[in-house]
């Protein structure tokens, strides 16, 4: 029998069959579509965070104070120790790597409006700020360095907290807000950021000079992180080892003690992040797959109900000459291309799903390498549980398949 022959004869016993068929398809379906949908819920995630990571600016490094335990008698707290101007200036001056540096004043802040009043982050940062975060201003202008140095009591806003105070915030610009006892003038807002990693809205955001906010402001004093961006991506590594030293010897803390500080690698969040969502995907996908085995247990019941029907056409197929080579092909097929079919409607199920995730604002990213991958499963699936029924069905001697009634 060459292979058209056995195609057209298996397809032909498929298809007199039709719902029998779909049904035993149905594990494959489910499984197929399931694996990719989760592979593809895990891709999409990736890369979210990696755009969200991205969004926060450049080749990013970020230092914050470490908590450190301060023992008295029988009382233990944590005690974090504020970076200062010093430390800021020195990494400026003696890095060979940075590109912009900025220090972070950061604290809650509930800011009034003649319209109303909004509870954000309140941030003092310096005007280089603006460029280590790639963060533009969509109206106005942004303040500096002589805002800086004269204290001026001038915001800009992120795009929520503008509208939140204003309506909307293009009515914005040129208002008066108040913090604390002081009115600010508003000179412009920036374009939207999003939500972050932990799903707090970065447009909820009031900035003002970070001289201005020590000054002039009781909630915002403390210096609690430095943001720098590196010239190049490639020196991020040596950015990091050269920020530590100078701030070791800003700071008076000697090699090979524990630093009251930590620097994050914008580099790292993004592997650390992908790493863990790449093993959430291989889990979710694993779960799913088990669906897959299902399928094929399904196959292989009907493979084995099918020879029993089929037992006397098995008999006189010997009879004339059928090798036993032909009849476990045959049936073998069969299994196969139940399983393939299977694969195929559970992709197209995988793409309407993804399709109707995304309009609801589900990030989902189908990989073709998975695609071929659950494909290749599926068949694979059919001639593992496809050959005991196919060896079953090739077994059985001519006298007593056409005995059978």
């Amino acid at each position: 029998m060459n292979i058209l022959q056995l195609l057209h004869t298996c397809i032909r016993s498929i298809m007199r069959n039709r719902m029998r068929s779909l049904l035993t398809s149905l594990g494959v379906i489910i499984g197929v579509g399931s694996v990719i949908i989760m592979v593809a819920l895990g891709e999409g995630s990736q890369r979210e965070i990696e755009a969200r990571i991205t969004a926060m600016g450049t080749n990013l490094l970020q230092v914050v104070p470490r908590r450190q335990t301060s023992r008295s008698g029988q009382q233990v707290w944590m005690r974090t120790n504020a970076f200062s101007k010093r430390d800021i200036q020195k990494l400026r001056d003696e890095s060979s790597f940075i590109a912009a540096i900025s220090g972070i004043a950061m604290s809650r802040s509930n800011v009034f409006s003649s319209q109303g009043n909004s509870q954000v982050s309140l941030q003092g940062v310096e005007p280089e700020f603006f460029i280590a975060r790639n963060w533009k201003i969509e109206r106005g202008y942004l303040f500096d360095d002589e805002d800086m140095w004269l204290r001026n009591r001038v915001a800009v806003l992120g795009r929520t907290t503008a509208a939140d105070l204003f309506g909307e915030a293009a009515y914005a610009v040129g208002e008066q807000i108040r913090i604390e006892n002081n009115y600010f003038t508003v000179i412009g807002f920036l374009e939207s950021k999003g939500a972050s990693l932990g799903g707090d809205d970065l447009d909820n955001v009031v900035m003002i000079p970070l001289d201005t906010a020590i000054t002039r402001l009781s909630s915002a004093r403390n210096i609690n992180q430095i943001i720098m961006s590196v010239v190049n991506k490639n020196f991020m590594e040596s950015a990091q080892i050269e920020a530590d030293l100078i701030l070791r010897e800003s700071r008076n803390i000697p090699q090979g003690a524990n630093p009251d500080f930590e620097i994050m690698n914008q580099a790292d969040m993004i592997d650390m992040a992908s790493a863990t969502s790449r093993i959430l995907t291989t889990l979710l996908a694993a779960i799913a797959g088990v669906s897959l085995l299902v399928g094929g247990i399904g196959i292989m019941n009907i493979m084995l109900v099918s020879v029993t029907e089929r037992t006397r056409e098995i008999g006189i197929r010997m009879a004339v000459g059928g090798r036993k080579i032909d009849i476990l092909l045959q049936f073998l097929t069969e299994s196969v291309i139940l399983s393939i079919m299977g694969g195929v409607l559970g992709i197209g199920f995988a793409f309407l799903v993804c399709r109707i995730l995304l309009t609801m604002g589900i990030p989902t990213a189908i990989n073709p390498f998975v695609i071929i991958i659950a494909t290749l499963f599926a068949a694979l699936v059919g001639i593992v549980f496809g050959f005991y029924p196919a060896q079953k069905a090739a077994k059985l001697y001519p006298i007593d398949a056409l005995r059978y009634e």
